[in-house]
């Protein structure tokens, strides 16, 4: 899909970058930087996807983050699920809701604090699906990662949590006000987890594409998960597009819980990436599957994965694109301050040219300006 230039893309960018700017890049590695690799540009249809909505400048999972996404250039934004304990959808990163919202602050909640398994790991905190949208309603967001991001304290306390609803709604409001597409791409968090909570995920998130009109061919929608048996569940009940996310390592938790010894090593291959094509249309993988760190941090030479996908008839969006040092890789770092910025752009460049159709963003403005610069 083509995207226009957006004045408002170099907000906050170049005065934030520091010694990096759109001109002047950090000193690159010959391996990885050379000019043949940085000669990639990505199509007319690379999907840039706001993480969590602009999560680099408003605390995610907001309606703020997301409108401030659409209004950037991102092509979709991104909720991640998880459900209440009355069967509603909302977006959180994770079913333990302490650390991005003021619960601890409410005494009318604090029995609800317990420790459950999450996944195989014991995690103490408050948990969603023992709210109800209506007690849900009642907290307010706050910024994850402060020590990174303090600018985006500014804005805790302000945002309510969102239904799927609500983020539908919002993405088609500013689908007409922008004269352009504004996709969603939901991601089933933990869907093991749930069903085992009897709040199972899919029926209510296959419900609500269907009640607005967007179980569809060519609708803008994805559908992600880093678990395999709810996305072939899914496949026998949409006609959207599913991904296959796929982390740095470890294994898919449906395949430990169910004894399955696969790992997402194994999904990487030919053989497994074919598989994954029987049900996926996507791939979404943890950015070090592309272009690996070594031991000192810094960025070696890309894999084969974007090819093997691409063979396979896969799309790949890899995840995520982050600009401050904390997450980027050592030679792109402008100083030993984890929260400052670092040459998010030249990241950006290589990972473009190995040729992926896509990718995810938590500052999505600069990630539109690398893409519309060819």
């Amino acid at each position: 899909m083509s995207r226009k230039r957006w004045t408002i893309l170099a907000m906050c960018t170049l005065a934030v970058l520091g010694t990096t700017s759109v001109s002047g890049h950090a000193e690159p590695r010959a391996d990885a930087t050379s000019p043949e690799a940085r000669a990639g540009k990505p199509s007319d249809d690379f999907v840039i996807v706001a993480h969590r909505g602009a999560s680099g400048y408003r605390p995610e999972h907001t309606l703020a983050a997301y409108e401030l996404a659409a209004r950037m250039g991102a092509d979709f934004i991104e909720p991640d699920l998880v459900t209440t304990k009355d069967g509603v959808l909302v977006a959180r990163h994770e079913p333990e809701i302490g650390g991005t919202t003021d619960v601890a602050d409410h005494p009318e909640f604090a029995d609800r604090k317990t420790t459950k398994d999450l996944d195989g790991t014991p995690v103490t905190g408050w948990f969603a699906e023992d709210f109800t949208l209506a007690e849900l309603k009642t907290l307010r967001a706050k910024e994850r990662i402060p020590e990174l991001r303090p600018h985006n304290t500014v804005y805790d306390g302000r945002f309510e949590i969102p239904t799927f609803q609500e983020v539908i709604d919002l993405s088609r409001e500013l689908s007409r006000e922008l004269r352009r597409d504004i996709g969603i791409y939901p991601e089933t968090k933990h869907p093991t987890y749930f069903k085992r909570q009897g709040l199972p995920l899919e029926p209510a998130f296959v419900d609500t594409l269907k009640r607005n009109g967007l179980n569809k061919r060519g609708a803008s929608v994805y559908v992600q998960s880093f678990e395999v048996g709810n996305l072939k569940e899914l496949r026998g009940k949409l006609r959207v597009p599913l991904v296959q996310l796929v982390n740095a390592s470890g294994a898919p938790y449906d395949f430990v819980a169910g004894g399955d010894p696969r790992t997402y090593d194994d999904l990487v291959t030919p053989d497994g990436l074919a598989e994954i094509a029987r049900y996926a249309e996507g791939l979404g993988p943890a950015l070090d599957r592309v272009i690996p760190r070594d031991a000192d941090g810094r960025l070696t030479q890309p894999t084969a994965i974007v090819d093997d996908a691409h063979a396979a008839g896969l799309e790949v969006h890899p995840w995520t694109f982050c600009a401050e040092n904390n997450f980027l890789p050592a030679d792109l770092r402008s100083s030993d301050d984890p929260a400052a910025w670092g040459d998010i752009l030249t990241a950006y460049e290589l990972f473009i040219a190995t040729g992926i159709d896509g990718l995810f963003a938590d500052q999505p403005d600069i990630a539109v300006e690398v893409a519309g610069n060819r």
